[in-house]
């Protein structure tokens, strides 16, 4: 286990990167490994409908930081992201689409006194010439556990 203020071993000393307002950022491969290894909370941040059309990881949290369809903030996120956390404040690592909102997310949990990391390339990625995702990097692109439906 490791602590934001050391470097972790391997292949997670080099995919974690410091960032402003919040933890850090961590590839992909890397919150799979902390998620796996329960080292943190992975927390999906997506809204439900994404999660239900697109994917999901499992074991991931979900607690949408905005709420679909008129995409406002989600009035429960803050408790909701506590109950995550746990009493023993246990890091998080916070997933979206793209790494975006996910930064936003990872902030509002700083602020709320958690530990909390960005995973960078979302769970869908970036979109390709042809404006679609999942073909160039992102959860799925990695190979990393999801499921669908």
């Amino acid at each position: 286990m490791t602590s934001p203020d050391s470097t972790p071993a391997g292949a997670a000393g080099e995919g974690l990167r410091p960032a402003e307002g919040y933890a850090g950022d961590v590839t992909p491969q890397v919150a799979a490994l902390w998620h796996a290894d329960g080292e943190a909370v992975l927390v999906d941040v997506r809204t439900d409908a994404e999660r239900e059309w697109v994917g999901y990881v499992p074991g991931a949290v979900p607690v949408a930081w905005k709420q679909w369809p008129a995409m406002e903030l989600n009035p429960g996120f803050d408790a909701a992201l506590r109950a995550a956390a746990g009493p023993e404040q246990r890091k998080l690592v916070l997933l979206c689409r793209s790494g975006v909102r996910s930064v936003s997310a990872a902030k509002r949990a700083t602020e709320l006194g958690l530990e909390a990391y960005n995973i960078l390339e979302g769970f869908e990625g970036k979109p390709d010439e042809a404006g679609q995702r999942g073909h160039i990097d992102g959860w799925r692109f990695r190979g990393l556990p999801w499921k669908q439906g």
